[in-house]
């Protein structure tokens, strides 16, 4: 489940402090995107993950749903839900009927969905890439990479469209020679949420099975 969970948490790496001198036409479109998605309240997005990996023939598909609002989030992927809400997070088995409730580790709050349009300010080098169109929208590629050299991760490839500076896609590769692709499909900007978006409520699954790790 974590490694499952660890691939959308995007910003993978340790954060470490920014020290390079840094292509100042990525520097302005990756400002762009930020201020865009910091001036939401929440948004839902579904997405599409797709794996390629030297151990597979093909490429392997998996669909998923996010809601987030400011450093809380509720996922949607393959048989799982996460829900964090900032201090406590829930992840629910749907195959099992179970959910397991942790502490929310400060170190993944970094990683967590709601900093894909801000982790390219601390610990990563970035540059711009080329242009290209993505269903027939003009959109820009920039490249990320951390500093750190034990990173497990060691280049990330954003998406961004030109027209409203919207995340595309994003590319993870992995040293492993696994490649991770996130393609948005719905996007949804200030979608109503609440306190209950962001807490598991026991009474909606009956029967369900409660693992407090905490």
């Amino acid at each position: 489940m974590k490694n499952t969970l660890s691939l959308l948490l995007v910003a993978l790496l340790p954060v470490l402090p920014a020290a390079a001198q840094q292509d100042p036409k990525a520097a302005k479109i990756l400002d762009q995107m930020s201020a865009k998605y910091q001036a939401l309240s929440a948004f839902n997005a579904t997405f599409t993950q797709t794996l390629e990996s030297p151990g597979l023939k093909g490429k392997e598909n998996i669909s998923g749903d996010i809601t987030v609002s400011g450093q809380k989030f509720r996922l949607k992927l393959s048989g799982q839900e996460v829900i964090n809400n900032g201090t406590t997070m829930w992840t629910y088995l749907k195959n099992e009927n179970e959910v397991n409730i942790s502490d929310a580790d400060p170190e993944e709050q970094e990683m967590s969905p709601a900093q894909i349009y801000s982790m390219y300010k601390k610990g990563y080098k970035y540059a711009y890439v080329e242009q290209v169109k993505e269903g027939g929208e003009p959109c820009d590629v920039i490249e990320l990479s951390p500093e750190s050299r034990t990173a497990d991760v060691f280049k990330v490839r954003l998406t961004v469209r030109q027209k409203d500076r919207a995340i595309k896609t994003w590319k993870m590769f992995k040293k492993n020679g696994n490649r991770y692709t996130f393609t948005i499909k719905n996007f949804k900007p200030n979608p109503p949420v609440d306190a209950t978006t962001f807490v598991f409520d026991k009474a909606k699954y009956k029967g369900v099975k409660v693992v407090d790790l905490r």
